[in-house]
């Protein structure tokens, strides 16, 4: 057990003290495992987040849907995850990180399950609204809780690593949903994405708390018992002693950052979603909700629509619309990997920069050429998903960064709510651009104007936050 000395400890706090016991662990497999198990959950969440656009083609012509049905469907649950977000932050600050994740993780495997009864449309949105608020609020708050179990150095490749999971259950969804929606119907993909409700007995008896959490909600005596416990197994794991722990506040704020100077009073007690809007933090909640917007927009935009524009507009078969779709979901995938491999290297604020500037002039060139056929649209669809696909996971990293203890999971599931938006506008506005004329290249002027926006705000805005403590970044 090691704990602040006579001498330091006046004027170390709690919350410092837990701090500096991080920053001296190593990486181990306890780091591992705890991403593992937080990571299965957020794989099947991912899984069954796209399964809707797969199965839509078949729910249309089962239930003979409407083109507005069609977008009730798209959407319904995008409703869900914004509430679930937005209510899920409060929660996990209040209440802590891993037993919100767990009752969430529940509830979107009961949903899912209950979706592979449904015969007709109105239940079947009733429960994709619950699932949705299940899966938006499960993905913050991890997102947050992953975040604050990890040390500031390569902090950005460990975050990521564990964020691959989100893309990678998209992309194996797309995979699974291309063979069998055709082969066995979209209820047994359903079927399978209620395996998550199985995880949350895992979760609350493997993963703790997070000491940060415990120490900023004055339970100093559970943060150092989890803190000692983690030290344990990491020295176990390692099969070394640690190295002594460094209880001053952290190395200096970069000069003209925000951090440089001291933080207001304001700033240092604000809670709430008010508190969002205080000080330093309103600059960085707006960039940043500029961000998860523009990106999400685009994201889902693009994905939402490509199976039934491949089948409709180009006159694919149900086969090989989702097969072109996948091949998108894919390329997506890759360029998670690359942010994850590169974020540390680059920086966030440049991720962002060239990873959604290159997918806004990869979508105008798309639509510069005319999408005249079903290959030219997979062919730029595919190489802007590696930019879409790479700033949108690179947020989920960056955002925990932004926001101290008291408010991360309230400022992660903001953002996550505000994505939220743009996942029910894209599919929105793409469905009535497309409708207006069946023109696929307005649609990708749009879609790349709108990725334009959010590159420009993050090159100019936002504030970089690679390898430096979270305490530092936000007082």
């Amino acid at each position: 057990m090691t704990r602040p000395t006579a001498a330091t400890r006046e004027a170390v706090t709690a919350r410092d003290a837990i701090a500096a016991r991080f920053e001296r662990l190593p990486a181990s497999r306890w780091h591992v495992t705890v991403r593992l198990v937080v990571g299965v959950v957020t794989f099947f969440e991912a899984f069954d987040q796209l399964l809707i656009a797969y199965a839509l083609p078949e729910l249309r012509q089962e239930w003979h849907l409407t083109d507005g049905d069609a977008t009730s469907v798209l959407t319904v649950g995008s409703v869900g995850m914004l509430i679930g977000a937005l209510l899920s932050g409060r929660l996990a600050d209040r209440f802590g990180r891993v037993r919100v994740i767990a009752y969430c993780v529940a509830a979107s495997g009961l949903a899912g399950l209950a979706l592979v009864a449904c015969t007709s449309l109105t239940p079947f949105l009733a429960l994709r609204f619950v699932q949705g608020l299940a899966i938006g609020g499960e993905v913050p708050v991890a997102a947050a809780f992953i975040s604050e179990i990890t040390r500031s150095f390569k902090r950005g490749r460990f975050v990521l690593l564990y964020e691959l999971v989100f893309p990678a259950g998209l992309t194996v969804g797309a995979l699974a949903a291309a063979w069998l929606v055709p082969a066995a119907g979209w209820r047994v993909m359903f079927a399978v994405a209620a395996v998550p409700g199985l995880l949350a007995f895992l979760v609350q008896r493997t993963v703790p708390e997070s000491p940060r959490w415990l120490a900023d909600r004055g339970r100093t005596a559970e943060a150092e018992a989890v803190m000692d416990e983690i030290e344990a197994k990491v020295s176990a794991a390692t099969g070394e002693p640690l190295p002594p722990v460094r209880y001053s506040p952290g190395p200096p704020a970069h000069p003209g950052s925000p951090t440089a100077k001291a933080a207001t009073a304001a700033e240092r007690t604000a809670t709430g979603l008010r508190s969002l809007f205080t000080g330093r933090y309103r600059r960085r909640t707006l960039v940043v909700g500029a961000i998860w917007f523009t990106g999400y927009f685009v994201n889902y935009g693009v994905t939402s629509w490509l199976p039934s524009i491949y089948k409709d507009g180009y006159g694919l078969t149900l086969s090989d619309a989702l097969l072109y779709s996948t091949v998108t979901s894919v390329a997506g995938l890759l360029g998670c990997l690359l942010v994850a491999l590169t974020v540390d290297i680059l920086g966030r604020r440049k991720i962002f920069a060239i990873f959604l500037g290159g997918s806004a002039a990869l979508l105008l060139t798309l639509a510069a050429l005319g999408a005249h056929s079903p290959a030219q649209v997979l062919i730029w669809t595919s190489l802007s998903a590696v930019g879409f696909f790479g700033s949108n996971i690179c947020l989920y990293l960056y955002t925990p960064e932004l926001y101290p203890t008291r408010m991360r999971a309230l400022g992660c599931s903001v953002g996550g709510a505000v994505n939220r938006l743009g996942v029910i506008l894209g599919p929105i506005l793409v469905g009535a651009v497309y409708a207006a004329g069946n023109n696929v290249a307005a649609v990708f002027v749009m879609l790349g104007a709108v990725a334009l926006v959010g590159a420009v705000v993050a090159g100019a805005l936002a504030e970089e936050t690679a390898d430096r403590p979270l305490e530092e970044i936000s007082p």
